[in-house]
């Protein structure tokens, strides 16, 4: 049996029994990449029967946020996260990972807590969006805050805002959870400071106040 060198060939020069080497397996992925760039015949005719295409410019994006409808003018391919900070100077959602695994940056979206750093803009769109803003005042908080300061369930504070929405969206889906249902409900949201005792009370404190949860 003739000797395979690391390019599939033998010593002679001649292509080897295996018939794939290690350069024409990155051949064959830089030729696959090429062809999956290219339009699809959908979107071909798409294009030619006049198409809606958006961006990579700014387009307009409405976002009803808290009750209010706020009309910017965006890339699509900006985050809700950004959109919020960036051009409404909503900054209570944080971002601090920017890869959906810390919560830090969670609304409300649709009754559902989601992270806003793994969500576009153009996507939030028609839905509406509950931000930490349009939670409570300091004159008048959310029960879930005023737990969450009676709880002392926060100390550095990236991570407080993201909880407390977890929190408000998880009490609406469960008016009496017992302290497992809370560990369950907020273990998409990461605290680095290790508060999750002040935290998990707070959920249950503020379910009796909302609702009359039971006692876990």
């Amino acid at each position: 049996m003739s000797k395979i060198d690391s390019d599939g060939q033998n010593k002679n020069g001649q292509p080897g029994k295996k018939g794939f080497s290690r350069r024409s397996f990155l051949g064959a992925g830089v030729a696959g990449g090429a062809v999956a760039t290219l339009p699809s015949g959908a979107e071909a005719a798409q294009a030619a029967a006049g198409g809606r295409v958006l961006g990579p410019g700014p387009i307009p994006v409405a976002l009803r946020i808290n009750g209010k409808v706020h009309n910017l003018k965006i890339e699509p391919r900006v985050t809700l996260l950004d959109a919020l900070r960036n051009h409404l100077d909503m900054t209570g959602a944080k971002k601090v990972c920017d890869r959906a695994t810390c919560g830090a940056c969670t609304v409300i979206l649709a009754g559902r807590p989601v992270y806003s750093c793994s969500v576009l803009a153009v996507e939030a769109q028609g839905k509406d969006i509950q931000t930490i803003e349009g939670l409570g005042t300091p004159d008048k908080m959310h029960p879930v805050q005023k737990a969450f300061v009676e709880n002392d369930a926060q100390q550095c504070g990236f991570c407080t805002p993201g909880f407390v929405m977890a929190v408000k969206a998880f009490l609406d889906k469960h008016a009496s959870p017992t302290m497992d249902d809370v560990k369950k409900g907020l273990g998409g949201n990461l605290c680095r400071c290790g508060t999750y005792v002040g935290v998990r009370q707070a959920a249950l404190d503020a379910s009796r106040e909302l609702k009359g949860g039971r006692r876990a």
